[in-house]
This record gives structure tokens, sequence and C-alpha cells, in this order.
């Protein structure tokens, strides 16, 4: 017993763990080390003679002994296509990553100190580019004779200007950020500047193009064997077995299929390696990136065919998840979420950045980024002709179909949310011809009508603008028109002041206030963090916190007797709340300490208590729930509110 402990000690001490294989790249790390072991591998196991020729069997069909059939010469086919990829690989692989060391390095020094070096390293790429990339190789090799070692000098040459150029352009741009200059003004020397805190932020395009480069590489090195100046004979490579069986591709077609197909294979596994690559290195990567192939929609559980909405209400949202996926652990975004829009009301959501605001308004429109989904919960939608929608069993073309007819959306940046290369009217009238077979003067008189009804002045000459022409007010007007084009339901506000002046926000605020006062208004959903423009506009206000509502009722109840500590945190940040609260105007303006936990880093219990002045012991332990704190239609999710106010 005692021996056979030992031995089970020793043996422990000497295992070694294995590395964790990230799971995204589990599949292209199989089918890349299947493309580079095969041809070194299988050929010594077949024992086949890749220059054997069998004259009397030539183009013989597949067969056991021959799984590919022979070529013109009589030669195996599997074993040259094996060989040839050796070559291929070698040649494609080598000079690949010269390459990206070279061009990385220039065009690294060239944006870290500028001036001279600079301008060598930019107009040293713009020479070599100067020169058609084939054309070049064609006169190296000409001049140094043909053969693997100068094919990958040749291509080193050829492809390294597009390396240095994407690093300068990109290391440039990192360079002016804030955590370049903090580690410069630490004292950091330029070398871990360079390449401890530039080189990480720009990896992902040099991946990108080490894969489009490998990919390249292949196919020029595959065309120059093929003109007879790469590979030398008789060492067989792809090039040249497509040139061997051109003069017989009427009768022997599997002679060009066979390395084509070895062409294509190699390089989309190179290109799934490398993308797959990018997205899991990417830091910023939340979801740890996105997948090759888009995921299956999945299917939510819909609700039961009884349920209908309320009659004046156009959007009801029910114990609403929204999750993400990070290296195989679910990481819950937006947590049991209740909401209720009526027709001719407004329902705010407030809270900080990140919150999860627009999130819930994309889970409404179906625009979740990719890797975000719905998990559970329901959301009821009312179509324009009075129909309850389940709006998260869709599928995308019946999404598409209820955007801009049943709910439309007003964005926060309508510089950004305009296409720049497109007449406004043109934008404005898409979504009619879209969903209604309508002329396009009937479509042009119906989008001048909509611009002068959100005010917007010379409504003729606006419409047949480009954004760039008007101002930030009448872009956003615009966007307004946009969505009320179709005379939707619900319309979903994301914070559509935040990018305005004061002046021109309480035109859009004025704006808003009396298209909800008009006959047969529109379901407002407003997304903002700021109270002061809620307060304006809001009939029921929602707060979230990390995911969550922690306070929602009636917008005079929550704005005059908040009852979460955060609601009131918010509303004491707020210069004129706090004028009311203190009757000096000298006091400091108060604000909220800390941050919002990351999604992935919530605590248990109350996510808001490490920044709270009032938490308890129990608020580290259990997560409160919300509940009525002053009638039916006023609730918080605070420990504290259970009886008396905070």
């Amino acid at each position: 017993m005692t021996i056979t402990s030992a031995s089970a000690t020793s043996s422990s001490a000497f295992r070694f763990p294995l590395p964790r294989v990230h799971p995204r790249l589990r599949l292209p790390l199989a089918i890349v080390a299947i493309v580079l072991i095969a041809p070194f591998a299988v050929p010594p196991l077949l024992g086949i003679d890749p220059n054997a020729m069998s004259v009397l069997e030539r183009f013989a069909g597949p067969s056991l002994a021959h799984p590919l059939g022979l070529d013109e010469f009589g030669r195996d086919r599997l074993a040259r296509v094996l060989i040839g990829a050796q070559a291929s690989l070698r040649v494609a692989v080598i000079s690949a990553l010269i390459s990206c060391t070279i061009g990385s390095l220039i065009g690294l020094f060239g944006a870290y100190f500028r001036g001279l070096a600079g301008f060598l390293s930019t107009k040293t790429a713009d020479v070599v580019l100067c020169f058609p990339p084939i054309l070049l190789a064609l006169l190296v090799v000409t001049l140094m004779g043909p053969g693997t070692t100068t094919l990958i000098w040749v291509l080193s040459i050829i492809y390294f200007p597009a390396f240095a150029r994407i690093v300068y352009l990109e290391a440039s741009r990192v360079s002016q950020l804030d955590y370049v200059v903090a580690a410069k003004a630490l004292g950091a020397r330029p070398r871990r500047v360079m390449f401890r805190t530039m080189l990480p932020n720009i990896s992902g395009p040099i991946i990108v193009q080490l894969s489009l480069t490998a990919a390249a590489a292949i196919v020029t090195e595959s065309g120059l064997s093929y003109l007879g100046l790469g590979v030398v004979p008789p060492d067989p490579s792809w090039g040249q077995m497509i040139r061997g069986a051109r003069a017989y591709m009427e009768r022997d077609p599997l002679g060009i299929i066979i390395p084509c197909v070895a062409i294509s294979l190699t390089i989309y596994s190179v290109n799934l390696l490398t993308d797959r690559l990018r997205d899991v290195l990417d830091p910023k990567g939340l979801s740890g990136g996105i997948p090759i192939l888009s995921p299956r929609r999945r299917k939510v559980q819909a609700a039961p065919q009884s349920a209908t909405l309320e009659a004046d209400t156009v959007l009801r949202i029910d114990h609403l998840d929204v999750a993400t996926n990070t290296n195989g652990t679910p990481i819950k975004l937006i947590e049991d979420v209740n909401l209720r829009v009526r027709r001719g009301r407004c329902t705010a959501l407030v809270g900080e950045s990140g919150s999860g605001k627009s999130l819930t308004a994309s889970s409404v429109m179906g625009l979740l980024p990719r890797g975000v989904n719905v998990t559970a919960g329901d959301i009821m939608l009312r179509s324009h002709n009075g129909k309850t929608i389940q709006v998260t069993t869709l599928s995308g073309e019946d999404l598409e179909a209820i955007r801009g007819r049943d709910a439309a959306m007003i964005f926060q940046e309508p510089m950004t949310a305009l296409n720049p290369v497109y007449r406004v009217g043109d934008q404005l009238i898409e979504a009619a011809k879209i969903h209604r077979p309508v002329s396009s003067a009937q479509a042009r008189e119906e989008g001048i009508e909509f611009l002068k009804r959100v005010g917007v002045n010379d409504p003729v000459r606006r419409f047949d603008s480009f954004p760039h022409m008007l101002s930030g007010g009448l872009r956003q007007r615009v966007m307004i028109a946009m969505a009320l084009s179709m005379q939707p339901g619900l319309l979903l506000a994301d914070e559509p002041t935040t990018a305005l002046d004061v002046t021109v926000q309480a035109e859009i605020i004025d704006l808003l206030i009396a298209l909800k006062n008009s006959a047969g208004a529109p379901g407002i959903l407003f997304i903002s963090h700021d109270l002061g423009v809620v307060a304006q506009l809001a009939d029921e206000i929602a707060v979230m916190y990390a995911g969550r509502v922690v306070e929602q009722g009636p917008a005079a109840t929550v704005l005059g007797n908040a009852r979460h500590p955060y609601t009131r945190a918010l509303l004491q940040s707020m210069p004129a709340a706090h004028e009311e609260l203190h009757a000096s105007r000298s006091d400091t303006l108060p604000s909220i300490g800390g941050t919002p936990p990351l999604p992935h880093e919530r605590p248990a219990g109350c996510a808001f208590r490490d920044r709270c002045p009032h938490a308890i012991s129990v608020c580290a332990e259990v997560r409160p729930d919300l509940t009525s704190v002053d009638g039916p239609d006023h609730l918080a999710a605070c420990h504290l509110t259970r009886g008396s106010a905070v």
C-alpha cells in the first residue's frame, strides 16, 4: 500500500497539465493540423514514390491502390498532391511570417518615432507597392533562378508593405490614445510602449492580414510554378500539377480539380484559424468573438395563444432576460425586466450607461448584437391591425416586417444614423416603399408632409438635401419623421437629445410632447439618463441599474417620492433638484461614488450595495425584488423601502 501511494504521488508530481484550448479554436486547429501534418506524414505511410511512372496506366481512375487515380505520366495523384502541399505550405507560411515581422517592425517604428522614421517607413512601402506583385516576382525569379528559397524571399518582399502600412496607420491612431500617453508618462521605454502597449491593441488587423498574405502566397506560388518559375521539377507542386493537366482537361478533369480543391481547402482553413484567433485574442471582446457560422435562432417559449394585450397597451415586456456567452459561460445582461407602454403615453427607461436600457429597446426591435440573445421572457407588441405579436418567436423576415410599420426607433446620433451618401428624402421614403406599394411621387408628397409635421422649415429643399447639409436639430427631426412615416403604434427613442445642444434639446422635447398629445399618437418608450428631460415627457418611469429595474411607477410619484437609493442619488446629482433639497447653492453638487459593476462581476444580493450609503448586511446576502411601496403602481427593489422611506 505504501509503495502504491508513493508511486501515485510521484506520478502526480511529474504530471504536467495539458494547455486548455479555447473552444472556438478546437475545430480550426484540428483542420489546420490535418492540412499541415498530412502532407508530411501520409506519403511515408503510403510508401508511394510521387515521381514513379506507369505509362501504361495513364489517366487511370481512382482505385484502392491509387485513391485519386494517376496523372498524364501514370504518377500517383494522392502522393503528388500531398508532396506538392509541402512546397506550397512551406513557402506560404515562411514568407507570410517574414513579411509580417518585417512590415510590423517598420510600421511600429515609423508610427512611434514619426519624423524621418515615419517618412522612411511609408515611402519604402510605397516604392515596393508601385510594382505589380506578379511582375516583380517574375523579374526577381528570372534574375535569381527558380527555387523554393528564392520564392520565399520574393514573396516576403512583395507582401511586407501591406503589413507596414496597416501597422503604421493603426499604430498612429493608437499612439494618440490616453493609455499610450499614460505609459510614456510613467517612464516606459519605447520598446515596451511599442510591443507591450500598442502592438496588442492592433493585433486584430495584423492577424487578418497574415491570413490574407498566406492565402495570397499560396496562390502566387502556384501561379509561378504553373509558369515554370517556381518549384523546380521533379519536385511536385500544385501549380505544376495544374500546368501538366491543362492540356488534358477535357479528357481528365480530375487533374485540374484535385489541386484546385487542395488550394481552396488550404486557404479556407488558414482563414478560419486566423479569424478565430483574432476573435479570441481581442481583449475588447466581451462575448469571446463572433462565430464563423451564424448560430441557429433560439426558439424562445411563445406566450399562450390566449394572451392578449390590454386595450390601451402597445407593448408589454414580461420577465425579460437577455444574456451573452463568454468562453462557454452564460452571462445575464438584462434580468427579469417588466415594462408596459400605453398608447398616447410615454414610459421612460432611466439609468447610467451600461444599465441595459438600449439592450431592452434592441430586444423589442430584434436588433440585439450577434452573440447576445433573449433567453427568457415575453415581448408582446400590438400590430397595426390590432393583433398581438410575440416578438421573441419571430423569424428574421417577420422581424423585418414589423420594423418601421408596427415599431420604429429614433437613434441617439442622427449624423451616424443617416446614410451620408443618400439624400434625406430617399431615406425618408424608404420605409414606405418597403412596407406598401406606393409610387415615388406619392412617397415624396408624404415625406414632405411628414417633414412639415415635425417642424422642418422649407421641407421641399430639405427633402432633396444631404445629411451633412442639415444641422443636428434638423437631422434629428428627419429621424423622427422617418420613424413616424409608417404611423407605428410604438416609438422607441434611444436618448434622442443627448448629442444636441440645450436649445435644440428643448425643441425636440417639445416636438415629442406635441406628438404624444396628438390624435392617434403612438406609445413612446423613451430612453435617457437625464431625469430633467424625462420629467418633462414621461408618464411612467422605470429606473434600471445593472440590468434590472430597481424602481418604477408614475413619473410624478417616482420623481416626487423616490424610494430607491439609486433613484434618489440620480435626482440629487441634478443641479435643479439639488437646489431644492439644499437652501444654499454653494453646496457641492453630489455625485454617485464608484461605477456600476460589469455584467460578469455583479455581486450577490443587491447590485447597488457597494455604492449605497444606506446598505445593511442583508443587502449583501439577498437580492431584493420589486415590491409595492406607495400603492400598487409604485414599486422599488430595496430592503429599506419596506415600510419606511430611504
